[in-house]
């Protein structure tokens, strides 16, 4: 785990490992193919927006992160 986890990238990856396409993304999202792209060049991403695309792809990307502040916090001895 990087300590700088870019978001965009990992629904990308996430998105491609499942063997969707970035149109099925945004007919589920409701915006367009271009906002998708938008995202996936994101670090950063709205915690509601983030959920919505964790429940379209069935995966749960606020684990990463909870799963990076618990190695931090095991590495600094909490």
């Amino acid at each position: 785990m990087k300590e700088t986890t870019h978001i965009g990238e990992l629904i990308k990856e996430e998105l491609r490992r499942q063997g969707r396409s970035n149109v099925w993304l945004a007919q589920r999202l409701s915006c367009n193919v271009r906002t998708v792209a938008k995202i996936f060049h994101k670090q950063t991403i709205d915690t509601q927006q983030l959920m919505q695309i964790s429940k379209i792809l069935d995966y749960d990307f606020f684990k990463i992160f909870s799963e990076a502040l618990a190695t931090h916090n095991a590495q600094i001895g909490q």
